[in-house]
């Protein structure tokens, strides 16, 4: 896809999560960024490993947004500790 178009998509998915998980997450541009593209392989890979989805197959914006909003709880669950 691209560089400029991952981290597009890492923002929106970045920004979606962090709507959806309530809470207050303190955390700037760059962390949402990481955040939805972290969520992203997290479900494409998660997602290979249970047989939702096949090899060379990448997870869709549903999917990311799930794995991003996983990254963020357990993010929020490693700051507490």
């Amino acid at each position: 896809m691209g560089l400029i178009g991952t981290i597009v998509i890492g923002l929106i998915v970045g920004l979606v999560a962090r709507f959806l998980k309530p809470g207050d997450d303190n955390m700037g541009w760059v962390m949402t960024i990481l955040l939805g593209i972290g969520g992203s392989l997290l479900a494409t890979y998660g997602g290979q490993a249970v047989g939702i989805y096949h090899a060379g197959q990448t997870a869709g914006f549903i999917g990311a947004v799930v794995g991003a909003v996983l990254l963020l709880v357990i993010l929020n669950f490693v700051r507490k500790s």
